[in-house]
């Protein structure tokens, strides 16, 4: 097993490589001049070529690539162009933000969304079943920004029960945060627990469709007794998988919600950034998004392999 990880942690690495090089890669095939861009065009080419010097964008891309590498490794994510402040503290304001709305988000809609599947794969066919998947259904399908606009116009326009924007100001109380907090948490809430709850149901159910649970049934176990006992066991990997995704869809996707309520997370300031051409703080954005898909991603695998009845079977016979 230790071998195993090892491995996967190697491969971890060489993806996250990879990612640096095509964010590097991306940012450079962008048309314009960042410089330029940065100075704005009544600009002088005597201080726009300064700039380029200062920036280093009058290096080989190569080396620029190199130094970039190199610095992050050092923990020096590079300097803002527009606003001159170190990349690290810009993104340390901003992913205590996100860990927030993400983290509150995943503890609330996970084990909602896996009880709400449980509970219709155990009536598969019936019509709790059929009104659930069409319900789940519908909300997966439901964009976002429309939730997120109706929940606007519901609670903080017409009842003013929590505020439109979601500020979160230093020093506040853990009402006030939660207030603020309510309205984007809620939007997530509902799409991701539609879309883990739609898959958990289809993973339980086609569980159910095994030839052991089938067996079983036929001796006269109850579908809740397989489900606890031997599906669910069964089942930790593939949710593990769909669990890893949704979370890392709510740290690097979730701009429109951030946007709506102009909540200051690590996605709209990457959008901010791309507007600015900001590419320092674009490339650190990109970065830490990769790192945390490849970081939940491994993660999960590694959940899914321990509690893979086959693997653990064929490692226990090959000594691993």
């Amino acid at each position: 097993m230790i071998g195993y990880l090892i491995k996967r942690l190697l491969l971890a690495v060489l993806v996250l490589w990879l990612v640096s090089l095509l964010v590097f890669v991306g940012t450079e095939i962008l048309p314009g001049d960042v410089a330029q861009l940065a100075l704005g065009q009544f600009a002088t080419p005597e201080s726009v070529a300064t700039l380029r010097t200062e920036l280093g964008l009058d290096q080989p891309a190569a080396l620029r690539y190199l130094d970039w590498l190199f610095g992050i490794l050092q923990g020096d994510w590079g300097q803002s162009i527009t606003t001159k402040t170190p990349v690290a503290d810009m993104l340390s304001q901003r992913i205590g933000n996100t860990v927030l709305l993400a983290g509150t988000t995943t503890l609330i809609a996970t084990p909602l969304a896996i009880c709400i599947g449980l509970l219709l794969s155990l009536g598969t066919g019936g019509w709790l079943d059929r009104l659930g998947s069409i319900t789940i259904l519908g909300l997966s399908a439901t964009p976002e920004f429309l939730i997120a606009t109706l929940a606007v116009l519901l609670f903080a326009v017409k009842l003013y029960w929590f505020p439109a924007v979601a500020y979160l100001s230093p020093g506040a109380s853990w009402q006030d945060t939660a207030r603020a907090l309510f309205l984007p948490v809620a939007t997530l809430v509902i799409v991701v627990t539609a879309q883990i709850a739609r898959m958990t149901r289809a993973i339980i159910s086609n569980l159910l469709g095994q030839p052991f649970a089938e067996m079983a049934m036929l001796k006269g176990v109850p579908r809740y007794k397989i489900v606890s006992q031997h599906a669910l066991i069964m089942a930790v990997g593939p949710l593990a998988n769909v669990v890893a995704l949704n979370v890392a869809y709510l740290v690097s996707g979730v701009v429109v919600v951030e946007t709506v309520f102009a909540y200051p997370g690590l996605a709209r300031l990457m959008v901010d950034a791309v507007q600015a051409r900001d590419m320092p703080v674009v490339q650190a954005c990109a970065m830490v998004f990769g790192a945390v898909y490849v970081i939940l991603i491994l993660l999960a695998d590694t959940l899914a392999d321990l509690f893979d009845p086959f693997l653990t079977t064929s490692r226990k016979a090959t000594g691993q």
